[in-house]
């Protein structure tokens, strides 16, 4: 009789929660910092190091609960979950800061690139700014998706490596 793998969804669910959990706490310590204007690298780089971090420990646990065995696809399916489930997380708390906590967000942010538009880009005219607000706006429910799409292939690309260091997969007889 061959044994059957272990179902990842309750890995995906604690991992993906818990990694969107840190995500938020790292969003209202910005916030409190008042550094949630700010979109450098460093702190781009930072949110996706958690949700390496997070992957990795999921793909870890999900083998240790499996009798310590791994396929890469179990691997995969834990990242692109764990990413995916962060994401949603991060949006939702990007709701809540942007329309409860500081309902005026978008309207600064919106200033703040206007300044370094104009700043970096001298001949930029108010017509072609208004133009290309006209179209974020418009588009943004499907920047916010493209959002998830980025999380889960890059917690696809983590649960890969980590899968292909760690696999082991059980003896077919």
């Amino acid at each position: 009789m061959e044994e059957q793998d272990l179902n990842s969804k309750k890995h995906i669910l604690t991992y993906g929660g818990l990694t969107g959990t840190v995500g938020v706490i790292f969003g209202i310590m910005l916030f409190t910092q008042n550094l949630h204007y700010e979109q450098s690298f460093s702190i781009q780089a930072i949110q996706f190091i958690i949700l390496g971090i997070f992957v990795i420990i999921a793909t870890i646990q999900y083998k240790k609960s499996n009798d310590g065995y791994l396929k890469i696809g179990q691997a995969l399916k834990i990242g692109a979950g764990v990413g995916a489930l962060a994401a949603l997380i991060g949006i939702l708390w990007f709701f809540v800061m942007s329309n409860v906590i500081e309902p005026d967000y978008m309207d600064k942010t919106m200033e703040i690139a206007k300044t370094n538009a104009f700043e970096t880009n001298p001949k930029l005219t108010q017509e072609q700014w208004d133009q290309a607000v006209s179209f974020q706006k418009k588009f943004f429910p499907i920047f916010m998706g493209f959002g998830i799409v980025i999380s889960s292939i890059f917690g696809l690309i983590v649960g890969l490596i980590t899968g292909a260091i760690i696999k082991k997969e059980r003896s077919s007889y």
